[in-house]
């Protein structure tokens, strides 16, 4: 990526409140379509960025890290000229937002994480390693990691569908690294103690990121971070319950505004 280029992304919205929004793992930025018609765009701003090698961005090569998510955010938004924000993410986006607030303490208003990996990362066990690491080829693995993380409750449709969109919206390279880096990147130690306000959602059906993974975690690490429980939804609440997320989401950045 030149000087003059920028991150891909999509701006929606034309309110004061400026929001930088970051994906998971599975795909670019339409893992938001379904909340796409919900969104508050009288009084926020949101910025849904797309990684390095997805989506808007497929066609710009990097390193595929969580470091380099953060940076190519932060980037982003002193292009867009946003002097303080607000920052969302889902999944590894979740664990990205974390570094952010890391980096830029002082000017992310409040940060909302999604099903957040933390970040200590999530380390796999030996039969996590092969399930995991044959998904950037293996559309049987992908289907069982999906049918993991949302107890298996939804159609098959549903599946087959967010599995092309990963094929669709990724390159098999960075799907397999970006794994590795949410899986093995583990900046905890530099982060205890941030007092950015954080709200950690989590779904009641993700067998995967649970309520007892922040405990343990985020609500340890962060002075000033609140759990919330996203009713009938596992991994993807954006997707599964898209108003009530919209809903959770922006009431809690309304009041760091």
């Amino acid at each position: 990526m030149g000087k003059q280029d920028i991150i891909g992304h999509t701006l929606i919205g034309s309110g004061k409140e400026k929001v930088i929004i970051l994906h998971g793992w599975w795909g670019d930025y339409t893992a938001y379509e379904a909340m796409l018609p919900y969104l508050d765009s009288k009084n926020f701003t949101y910025a849904f960025m797309d990684y390095r090698e997805y989506g808007k961005s497929l066609n710009i090569t990097g390193n595929h890290t969580i470091e380099e998510i953060a940076n190519d955010a932060i980037k982003l938004v002193d292009f867009l000229g946003w002097k303080k924000f607000h920052a969302v993410g889902h999944s590894m986006g979740g664990m990205a937002v974390q570094k952010i607030m890391g980096k830029e303490s002082g000017r992310v208003k409040s940060v909302v994480a999604i099903t957040p990996v933390p970040a200590c990362g999530s380390p796999l066990d030996a039969d996590g390693r092969t399930l995991f690491h044959g998904a950037a080829k293996n559309d049987e693995n992908r289907f069982a990691v999906l049918n993991f993380i949302t107890s298996g409750r939804l159609s098959a449709s549903w599946y087959d569908y967010i599995i092309r969109r990963s094929h669709e919206t990724t390159t098999v390279k960075a799907f397999h690294d970006y794994m590795l880096a949410w899986t093995e990147t583990d900046f905890s130690d530099d982060i205890k103690g941030n007092k950015t306000p954080i709200l950690a959602l989590v779904g009641e059906y993700d067998q995967a990121i649970t309520a007892d993974t922040m405990e343990k975690t985020l609500l340890t690490w962060y002075p000033n971070a609140t759990l919330g429980i996203i009713r009938n939804s596992g991994h993807f609440p954006m997707s599964e319950t898209p108003v009530w997320l919209t809903t959770v989401m922006e009431n809690y950045m309304k009041k760091y505004a």
